[in-house]
């Protein structure tokens, strides 16, 4: 009997600062990022890209990805795609766009990936307030 539905496996789940593709189809990540370091707090982010590659599922499916604030509970962005997987032999490759993400305060957020509501990765992604070199001015801050 053949399976008309088995819930993908999440392959990947990266945050960038951009995503390109190329003439062949084939992404090009710019920028990935694991720790956010910035000048000064607040600043604003005017785009971060999150690829994630689904693989091994069968059937109808809805992403949703969230970008969580260090209080753990306020959701800064989300994003929901729907997605199909024919055959477990197929893959696929979503990229949310998340614009003007305001980072207020330093500490860890949180990456979360889910799909159809099923919780498949938390990613802590620190943000710090970099200290500029030795004999270097920090930056002003922002109008």
């Amino acid at each position: 009997m053949k399976a008309n539905r088995i819930l993908p496996d999440l392959q990947c789940a990266l945050m960038c600062e951009d995503v390109r593709q190329e003439a062949s189809g084939n992404l090009i990540l710019v920028g990935v990022l694991g720790i956010i370091r910035l000048p000064q707090i607040p600043v604003w982010a005017p785009k971060l890209c999150v690829v994630n590659r689904w693989v091994a599922g069968i059937g109808q499916f809805t992403e949703e990805v969230r970008l969580i604030g260090p209080d753990g509970t306020t959701v800064l962005r989300k994003n929901q795609a729907k997605f199909a997987l024919p055959d477990a032999v197929q893959s696929m490759t979503l990229v949310s766009l998340f614009q003007n993400v305001e980072f207020n305060a330093p500490g860890v957020y949180t990456l979360e990936v889910l799909v159809d509501d099923v919780m498949k990765l938390r990613v802590p992604i620190p943000v710090m307030v970099a200290t500029p070199p030795a004999g270097q001015a920090p930056a002003a801050p922002a109008a």
